[in-house]
């Protein structure tokens, strides 16, 4: 069973929780666990959240001011996608470290699990923001809600930021994947 949606927001603070509990919703009558549903939810509304306040003004033949958010359940996973029509990421978001964890190597980013010794973990090259810093959490909570995270741009359309998260079913759910 798959479920897919899409909707183009205005970039106003309003639309967020609107993306929220629709995603909260179709997760909970699918059926999926609770606590991967929340974690997929503040997950979005960061990214919506980064969409309202970096998004930049529309663009020809656009709803000025718009981004678009669109979520798939396709079996075991969920990829959400939240794109804008901002100047896109800074060059250091895009850059990225990858290293290849070995027996004695520490993983070089935080991670909600041990990493097993030969496993290629990619982390940010931007340092995590201050603990004091009021902005700046957002796209490092969603590398860590989420299993994978992608950030692109679109040149000269703006950022897309998608990820996914294998999804974990309730017992006796409607649309358990098959």
């Amino acid at each position: 069973m798959s479920i897919w949606w899409s909707l183009h927001l205005r970039r106003e603070a309003a639309s967020v929780p609107l993306a929220r509990r629709l995603l909260l919703g179709t997760m909970e009558t699918a059926g999926v666990d609770p606590d991967v549903s929340f974690d997929l939810s503040v997950a979005l509304t960061e990214a919506c959240a980064n969409a309202v306040e970096h998004g930049g003004d529309g663009r020809p033949g656009e709803a000025p001011g718009a981004y678009q958010v669109t979520a798939y359940l396709d079996g075991e996973k969920c990829r959400i996608e939240v794109a804008d029509s901002g100047p896109g990421f800074p060059a250091r978001r895009m850059t990225r470290r990858t290293t290849q964890v070995g027996a004695a190597t520490p993983s070089p980013a935080p991670v909600a699990a041990p990493v097993a010794a030969g496993t290629t973990v990619t982390a940010p090259v931007t340092p995590a923001p201050a603990p004091t810093a009021e902005s700046g959490r957002g796209l490092c909570l969603i590398e860590q809600l989420a299993d994978h995270v992608y950030f692109r741009n679109r040149p000269g359309r703006g950022a897309v930021v998608s990820f996914d998260k294998i999804l974990k079913w309730r017992e006796g759910a409607l649309l358990r994947a098959m």
